[in-house]
């Protein structure tokens, strides 16, 4: 049965794979998901792209939680996408190949997954099954002597509070009226979360909504008597149904001190140290962890074991770090008590020194701090005066601290850091194994970005879009924004790029970069703090708040506008901001920027991903640089070879189609040229060089230069092309053999033109008649290149007004769709239909039938040359 659903459907843009990532990862986040998060998002990612990138269309998305699993689907509208089937024991043809990519990984992750095709398109599934998780256990208690037995009233009152699906008491016993003083009719419909004083430090841990919603829940928190005081309980949350089928939460609550009568049994052997068992006062309060079900998540386990730590010790705040990898720094991950302003994440270096965490690696206690100031960090500025700290230690390593913390001095004793440590000694190999669980975790989910990431940028070679990818791939996985600078050589940062999660903020960020000064491009390795756009944030947003209040304006002037876009820049940028160099090929080229908002900072292994993430950029960005560098010196080299504007010849029409084959070229194999040789005269040429690319275009400037050089110096038609074969031979291995169509152009007063050609292997030019007659103009002879001594014939043709002479490149004739070929008869075919056309159009109407011959984009060089002489004269 389907419990929950949420659907999205994503543009056919490359940003939309990441947008459908961060909606299914918040999503199942949301859920409470959080094993099979990575895996879905991997699986989505892939799907998505086959979508909007692969298939070019809409993708919807829609996820739908069940009881025991959670499904993703995903559709596109391009039903004509193929299924790779996959025989037994054979292997893919291509492993590099992306088609069925997302596919391979539905079968190698998921649980289930399928594939269904529709008239309007695909639709792919796949399933992740959730790991069981027990509601609870059921123990016994060792017989224990009267004298170690927990001392309770005379009367232990259990009260018995029911509440429905939405949080509202619909049962309140008598012992409950007696212990919190509100009879039952003054309570019943309203809401519990009204009555409870639930102690936890906002945006973490578990609240009384979510504790409400668990199969089973224990712990101690805070409930407000008819006087309005709050008294401390232990809780017993146990998640029913009536016979009607409707959820509710039976709560189980008694006196803080009487919670063993409710408390969990400890799971393993009782221990015989009975120091910690004390007549009169309530039981460890970790001894009640340890003997309840562990949260399933890191954060939810501190959250618990700083809040338990405070009560056990009565103290007004506590705190727990623990150690980075490297063991050589502190991160706060849990407190309760503390202000905002004690960010998580913080870290805090563990050897002795000012503003340093010396206390870390043996219990300590501090009567009052302002005696000692610095000696813990963490509570500078919140009015705390004793703490007593000690540390998490897993077979002598250090992996963190726990600290308990009051507002009066004097408050902690040696007897209280026993106690303390003894705790952190039961809790401290099950926080090392969440947190190991943790760190792989994050590990499979940082491998899975980082292939994902690796993919997007090596697919590109523009400097723009690889910047795009850069900051989508960041924003919001790694950070809620970023900026990227670029650094040409020798010269100064520059701002390229700004990106934030919400992009209402990204021109307030970029206009606040802009006016500071770059970052230093250091090159050493690693995250830096830039603490510059914070400071100037703030500084803006003071003087627009004065501003607004009319202090600090010009005399006479008008204020300026509202202090809501500074503020909202200044809330944008006032977490931790950190610089990675990107460093490409030994030479710093940028610097990748990213900032948290405001009393955020990074995490360890959120910097460690970070540094990853720059360095496979850095070497995209100057990939796509130097690719830009070599495209533009080919583009100007390839420009240099082509001839200038045609000239006007008085009397003759004269068009040119020109296409050069292969991405990035604009000359090939195939070059015409058409120019003055002397008054009267005008020379034209059409070849066609073996092959295509640079080094066939070497040999087309050295035939169009040689052909301007020889005509112009008088010589004629053949003695021209025997000239230009020779200096083709003298190039050796580089040269390649060339077929040319070379001519001189005579118009003549009686309106007709005199042409003397010579066609050396070249198709032939063809001639056509206002009759429609379509007749070759010339004979072939031997191509250049091949032969040292060759023997060249002029040919004259005269054309009449009326009269069109049409000269192609192979790439025409040899144009080809499956096994047929336009050939010389099929171009002879639509150029009898061009009859009464200019010779613009002539060339239009040849080119669209090449480009209408075949389906697929033309392989081949392409020239076509028209000339024609109008019937009536223009000279």
């Amino acid at each position: 049965m389907i419990t929950a659903r949420a659907a999205a459907t994503f543009e056919p843009v490359g940003r939309s794979v990441a947008v459908a990532r961060a909606f299914v990862r918040d999503t199942l986040h949301g859920w409470g998901f959080a094993d099979v998060v990575d895996d879905a998002v991997v699986l989505t990612s892939e799907l998505v792209t086959n979508a909007v990138i692969h298939a070019g269309t809409a993708a919807d998305v829609q996820c739908l939680r069940y009881e025991t699993a959670v499904r993703v689907e995903v559709a596109d509208h391009y039903p004509e996408r193929e299924i790779p089937l996959q025989g037994r024991g054979r292997q893919f043809r291509d492993t590099d190949n992306e088609g069925g990519r997302g596919l391979l990984l539905c079968a190698a992750l998921a649980s289930r997954w399928g594939v269904e095709y529709t008239a309007a398109g695909k639709h792919v599934w796949f399933q992740l099954d959730l790991p069981e998780r027990p509601a609870g256990t059921r123990s016994a208690g060792p017989v224990l002597p009267d004298a170690d037995l927990p001392v309770a009233d005379e009367r232990v009152r259990v009260a018995v509070v029911q509440v429905d699906r939405q949080g509202t008491v619909t049962r309140w016993n008598d012992d409950a009226a007696d212990l919190f003083g509100h009879p039952a009719a003054a309570v019943l419909g309203k809401s519990l979360a009204d009555l409870t004083a639930w102690p936890q430090t906002p945006g973490t841990g578990i609240g009384i909504a979510e504790a409400l919603q668990l199969s089973r829940w224990e712990g101690t928190y805070g409930l407000r008597d008819a006087d309005g005081r709050v008294l401390p309980v232990y809780g017993s949350h146990l998640r029913v149904r009536d016979s009607a089928g409707e959820p509710s939460t039976v709560c189980l609550l008694v006196r803080a001190e009487e919670r063993a009568v409710l408390q969990s049994p400890a799971r393993g052997p009782a221990s015989s140290d009975t120091g910690l068992s004390q007549r009169g006062k309530s039981a460890d309060a970790f001894e009640v962890f340890i003997g309840s079900p562990a949260p399933d998540d890191l954060d939810g386990l501190l959250q618990r074991t700083v809040e338990r730590a405070r009560d056990m010790l009565d103290g007004d705040a506590a705190y727990l770090l623990l150690a980075t990898d490297d063991e050589t720094e502190l991160e706060v991950r849990a407190s309760t008590g503390l202000p905002s302003a004690r960010q998580r994440f913080a870290r805090v270096p563990v050897e002795a020194g000012t503003g340093r965490y010396g206390s870390a690696r043996m219990p300590a206690v501090h009567e009052d701090l302002t005696a000692v100031p610095g000696a813990v960090p963490l509570l500078s500025g919140t009015g705390m005066r004793s703490v007593v700290t000690v540390p998490l230690k897993v077979e002598g390593r250090l992996t963190g601290s726990i600290g308990v913390a009051a507002e009066a001095p004097g408050r902690y004793s040696n007897q209280e850091a026993l106690r303390l440590q003894f705790a952190a000694d039961r809790i401290a190999l099950a926080v090392e194994s969440a947190r190991l669980t943790e760190l792989e975790r994050l590990r499979r989910g940082s491998l899975s970005f980082l292939v994902e990431a690796s993919d997007l940028l090596a697919g590109t070679l523009e400097r723009d879009q690889t910047l795009a990818l850069m900051a989508q791939m960041t924003v919001p996985t790694l950070a809620t924004w970023c900026a990227v600078y670029l650094i040409a050589e020798h010269a100064e940062p520059e701002l390229a790029f700004v990106l934030h999660e919400d992009e209402d903020r990204i021109d307030g960020i970029k206009a606040l970069l802009s006016q500071l000064r770059p970052p230093e491009p250091d090159p050493t390795p690693g995250a830096r703090t830039w603490t510059a756009p914070s400071d100037a944030a703030h500084s803006s947003a003071l003087r627009a708040s004065l501003r607004s209040l009319g202090v600090g304006s010009v005399a006479g002037g008008r204020p300026s506008s509202g202090p809501g876009i500074a503020l909202a820049t200044a809330a944008a940028v006032s977490g931790e901001t950190v610089v990675l160099p990107l460093v490409a090929r030994n030479r710093v080229i940028g610097m990748l920027t990213l900032g948290k908002p405001a009393d955020e900072r990074f995490r360890q292994e959120i910097l460690e991903l970070a540094e990853d993430l720059s360095r496979r950029a850095a070497l995209a960005l100057d990939n796509a640089r130097l690719y830009s560098e070599r495209t533009a010196i080919s583009q100007a080299l390839q420009r240099s070879l082509l001839p200038p504007e045609l000239p006007r010849v008085p009397g003759v029409e004269v068009e040119v189609v020109y296409r050069a084959a292969g991405e990035g070229n604009e000359v090939g194999g195939d070059f015409y040229d058409l120019f003055p040789i002397r008054d009267g005269c005008w020379g034209f040429a059409i070849g066609d060089v073996c092959g295509t690319g640079p080094e066939a275009a070497a040999v087309t400037g050295l035939a169009r230069h040689a052909l301007r050089l020889l005509a112009r110096e008088g010589f004629g038609g053949p003695a021209v092309l025997e000239r230009l074969n020779a200096a083709i031979l003298d190039e050796g291995a580089r040269s390649r053999f060339l077929t040319l169509l070379y001519g001189e152009l005579w118009p003549q007063q009686d309106g007709s033109a005199v042409l003397r050609m010579v066609c050396a292997g070249h198709p032939l030019p063809l001639r056509l008649h206002p009759d429609g007659t379509v007749e070759p103009a010339a004979d072939p002879q031997p191509l250049l290149g091949v032969l040292d001594d060759l023997e060249l014939v002029e040919q004259t043709v005269t054309l009449d007004p009326g009269d069109v002479l049409l000269c192609v490149t192979d790439g025409v004739t040899e144009r080809r769709e499956g096994s047929r070929m336009l050939g010389d008869d099929g171009l002879a075919e639509v150029f009898a239909t061009c009859t009464g056309l200019t010779a613009g159009a002539v060339a239009a109407r040849i080119q669209r039938a090449v480009e209408r011959f075949a389906s697929d984009a033309p392989s081949d060089d392409m020239a076509i040359l028209a000339m024609r002489v109008p019937s009536v004269p223009t000279l």
